[in-house]
């Protein structure tokens, strides 16, 4: 008896521990998201009011890449990837300057014109502020890193109006293969507070249009097997994304000059091709993305360009996220795909959005649930269900954060030892009948 009563008091204490923690992390988030999102409204709003305000972009990139070379280094980057890394690797632990300098130089890069989203640099707002409150605290490193997972959640939450999916992201998106539910109570409650407290200030989120989608249960079971040839694009749209990347990030560490120069190069290079193929790919796209959500039809090249354009913001100095690009890419590669097959265009964008979003961050399960969050469609997430976990394995061992853990192969016949998607580590595994096919083709080649 005397044991059950220690083990009861030791249960409630955590769960009211965590219970305040979250609450505190996740209202202090949210505000700081609100003020955030307040300030790149203004800025964007005012930049806006030029017509060619983008031919600023060289000079916003250089100030940009100069805030983080000089004030806070660890704030480089698209955001989410660098908290990952702080708890993987720093105990949870992320300088406090991280947080102004961050939003400083990704409102600039945004305003300006750069190809960039405001929900990375938000999630590493969230976790720099967890970090400080777990600073303060004196909390333990396994409780810093707890914190700050549920910061991440909370700045999810805020952006994207999905409290339950940016619980589950902030959890999945650490480890490939790999979620450690033990956090889900704290993170949930942090999501929540944050999402609550994001809306009570009075800032607007964009929403997916609630007219969506002719999709009902009855005609659902016919779309799965085009949804589940659409994960296959979409899968390789994300393989293409992610090198497009890697290809920018290794064409700027070539160039050996002072690193706000590339700045400047990297901006001029994004005027040019805004001045040949137009403004829709310039910040964030709401506009756009909103249009082609609502059924407008995509160009073909819409989601190449904006590939482009991204990678050369991220990799020449611009700072932002990486999530609102990759769901641009999605719905745009959507469109295209379902021009092509004559398809529901509504559908099969927003289908590619949360697809590509699902396979580049190795995300699937989290994407499901925003499927539900975010459209109120239990037929439409039915088709979510398929196309994203496609979209995952097709995209392979690829991520766009370097520093996320791959610890479980998504294939059979490959093991991956535990390590970043930066340097997948894959060995060949066969099984006994396989290897024995394999040696019959080596011998025929020999």
């Amino acid at each position: 008896m005397k044991k059950k009563l220690i083990g009861f008091l030791l249960f409630l204490n955590d769960i009211i521990k965590w219970l305040l923690l979250a609450v505190l992390t996740g209202a202090a988030v949210g505000a700081i998201a609100a003020g955030f999102i307040l300030l790149l409204d203004v800025a964007c709003g005012f930049s806006g009011g030029f017509k060619y305000y983008y031919l600023f972009l060289p000079i916003a990139m250089f100030l940009s890449a100069f805030l983080v070379k000089y004030l806070a280094p660890s704030a480089e980057g698209h955001g989410t990837e660098k908290a990952i890394e702080a708890i993987h690797k720093e105990g949870g632990k992320i300088k406090v300057g991280v947080v102004p300098v961050k939003i400083a130089a990704t409102v600039i890069t945004i305003a300006g014109g750069g190809s960039a989203g405001k929900e990375g640099p938000t999630t590493q707002i969230g976790a720099g502020t967890a970090s400080f409150i777990a600073g303060l605290l004196k909390l333990s490193e396994k409780d810093t890193k707890r914190l700050v997972i549920c910061g991440m959640g909370a700045a999810f939450a805020a952006i994207f109006g999905t409290p339950v999916a940016a619980a589950v992201f902030a959890i999945e998106v650490l480890v490939v293969g790999r979620m450690n539910l033990k956090n889900i109570f704290s993170v949930m409650v942090a999501s929540v507070t944050g999402y609550f407290v994001f809306q009570a200030l009075g800032v607007s989120v964009e929403r997916m249009p609630e007219i969506l989608l002719g999709i009902t249960a009855k005609n659902a079971v016919p779309n799965l097997l085009t949804a589940l040839g659409a994960g296959v694009f979409f899968g390789f749209v994300t393989i293409l994304t992610v090198a497009a990347l890697k290809y920018s990030e290794r064409l700027s560490a070539k160039i050996k000059i002072y690193k706000p120069l590339k700045g400047l190069i990297g901006g001029a290079a994004i005027v040019v091709l805004a001045l040949i193929f137009g403004t829709d790919y310039l910040g964030m796209g709401i506009g756009y993305f909103l249009k082609i959500a609502d059924g407008a039809q995509a160009r073909l090249y819409d989601f190449l360009l904006k590939i482009i354009f991204t990678a050369i913001t991220l990799s020449f100095g611009g700072s932002g996220g990486i999530l609102t690009p990759l769901m641009f890419i999605g719905i745009t590669s959507g469109s295209a795909f379902a021009g092509v097959f004559h398809l529901d265009p509504t559908v099969y964008a927003c289908l590619g959005m949360l697809a590509v979003l699902a396979a580049s961050t190795n995300t699937p399960l989290a994407c499901i649930i925003m499927a539900l969050e975010m459209f109120f469609n239990p037929s439409f997430a039915l088709l979510a269900a398929v196309a994203c976990p496609v979209a995952y394995l097709i995209a392979g061992h690829r991520s766009v954060y370097p520093t996320q853990l791959m610890n479980e192969s998504k294939i059979a016949g490959i093991w991956i030892d535990s390590t970043t998607a930066e340097q997948p580590s894959e060995r060949f595994v066969y099984s006994k009948w396989l290897g024995k096919v394999i040696e019959f083709f080596k011998k025929k080649q020999a």
